[in-house]
């Protein structure tokens, strides 16, 4: 199956959907964290007394600062925060029930080395299956049988019209574009334009953390994928991260303000301190490497500045609300709502269906978790809860307490993860991703030209970032 839910969807719904990218995505049992198979050279302290600086630690910089460990380089991981993990953070307010804030899944478990990392240290998942899901229409009641039936027409139709989108338009367009182009050829009614407009929302907006009106029709879901289910942490994803960090030198709370690169090394400096080495690995997210709040000397070249630029930052919000009971069918995994206004509280994520504690997670994407995120808490939850009393009644109880995402706001990432817009590809991420001045390397999920937006995509940046760094390290050592 493919990663991305709106696939999973139509696969699930026996849709006959080709995705020639995903025909050869297993590659093999995955990598764990070793550089060059193991062979070759080993560089002692990186073949000189100056570190290998690794700028976050989040799972991109942890993988990376991993790989040149364990080949003998010394390294040094400077964090702005005073945590682990970057867009990888488990919340433990609630004592008996860890919650991810950022990244939960697993996506495909067959050859993922997150899954790999899972299961040997014998880290408990839970398989997701998103056919598990009820959807209540506009009006709060039930959808019958036979309307999902129609949820898979729709869905069918969507994709073909997309698949042919490169051949109907001569330049890249937004999702947007072919969506009007379908809803005028087919002439819809307007409870059905409403339908479909859920389908995009649930399955691509919150999938991409774009509106469909910024997303590239062409490129939207360039890369690959691992096969597999996917799975969650009911222990929370913070354990993957705290295995990487095993055995490093980290320094926390060190925001970083200026790289400077050049032939006799780079200096980092940071608003605390100044830390010298021979190269360094930039795991920045490309919301924080786009506002420039990270200033390089000499400047990046002209093509990579091009990439930070043409890429952009998506938003998926969380929204965790916790009540005194549960009050809604225990038995679905997600919870769909065909909102009036697209977008508004139309994927919510059962939680008590995994851990028996009665709290539900509402999901909102692009614009509308935009919005949100200037709301106070009570706005947020006010507006969670009309949606809820739509579908449940007006007599549920309200909650007794919530967390809220505000990932866009954090100045340590300025968004949840990366997305393509109309103009942009594969490589551009590959742009993104190339190595500076044989000094500078680059890693993060938004340089993922496979597996971009995924943790695992973060990952396996860090192995590349690493095995590029070491191969420049053997050219000048031999």
């Amino acid at each position: 199956m493919n990663r991305r839910e709106f696939l999973k969807l139509l696969i699930l719904l026996g849709g006959t959907v080709a995705v020639s990218r995903c025909d050869s995505l297993e590659k093999g049992d995955g990598p764990i964290i070793e550089v060059n198979g193991g062979e070759g050279p080993i560089f002692e302290n990186g073949g000189g007394d100056r570190p290998m600086i690794v700028v976050g630690a989040g799972i991109a910089g942890l993988s990376a600062a991993q790989a040149l460990h364990k080949q003998g380089s010394k390294v040094i991981v400077l964090e702005a925060r005073s945590r682990l993990g970057g867009r990888v953070h488990t919340s433990r307010e609630w004592t008996d029930v860890p919650l991810d804030l950022g990244a939960s899944w697993i996506h495909g478990v067959k050859g993922n080395p997150i899954s790999r990392l899972a299961k040997d240290n014998e880290i408990i998942t839970v398989e997701t299956d998103y056919d598990n899901t009820w959807v209540y229409n506009t009006d709060g009641s039930d959808l019958a049988e036979g309307e999902y039936d129609i949820l898979e027409k729709y869905s069918t139709l969507f994709w073909r019209y997309l698949r042919k989108a490169s051949n109907e338009f001569d330049e890249d367009v937004p999702i947007q574009t072919v969506v009007d182009t379908l809803l005028t050829k087919e002439n819809f009614s307007e409870a059905e334009k409403q339908t479909i407009l859920y389908l995009l929302n649930r399955f691509i907006e919150h999938e991409y953390a774009a509106d469909i009106n910024e997303l590239s029709a062409f490129a939207f879901d360039e890369g690959g994928a691992f096969r597999g289910e996917d799975v969650v942490f009911p222990d929370g994803y913070d354990q993957v991260v705290n295995i990487l960090a095993k055995g490093l030198d980290i320094r926390l709370n060190q925001f970083v303000r200026q790289v400077e690169y050049g032939q006799a090394g780079v200096t980092v400096t940071t608003e605390q301190a100044r830390f010298e080495g021979e190269r360094a690995i930039i795991t920045l997210p490309l919301g924080v490497l786009r506002a420039g709040s990270v200033q390089f000397s000499p400047a990046l070249p002209t093509q990579k500045r091009y990439a930070i630029q043409a890429l952009r930052m998506g938003l998926l919000g969380k929204v965790y609300l916790r009540f005194p009971h549960i009050f809604w069918p225990k038995e679905p995994e997600f919870i769909g709502y065909i909102s009036a206004t697209k977008g508004h509280w139309s994927e919510w994520m059962n939680i008590a269906y995994y851990t028996d504690a009665p709290i539900l997670l509402g999901f909102n994407a692009a614009s509308f978790a935009r919005e949100t995120e200037t709301w106070g808490d009570q706005q947020i939850v006010a507006s969670a809860m009309e949606t809820l009393r739509t579908m449940f009644g007006t007599n549920i109880p309200k909650p007794d307490s919530w967390q809220i995402t505000r990932w866009a706001s954090d100045p340590y990432a300025l968004g949840a993860y990366s997305y393509l817009p109309p103009g942009t590809s594969g490589e551009t991420l590959k742009a993104l991703a190339a190595p500076v001045a044989s000094r500078l390397y680059f890693a993060g999920e938004a340089t993922s030209s496979d597996y971009q937006a995924t943790v695992h995509g973060a990952y396996l940046s860090g192995i590349r970032a690493a095995r590029e760094l070491i191969a420049e390290q053997s050219v000048d050592r031999f």
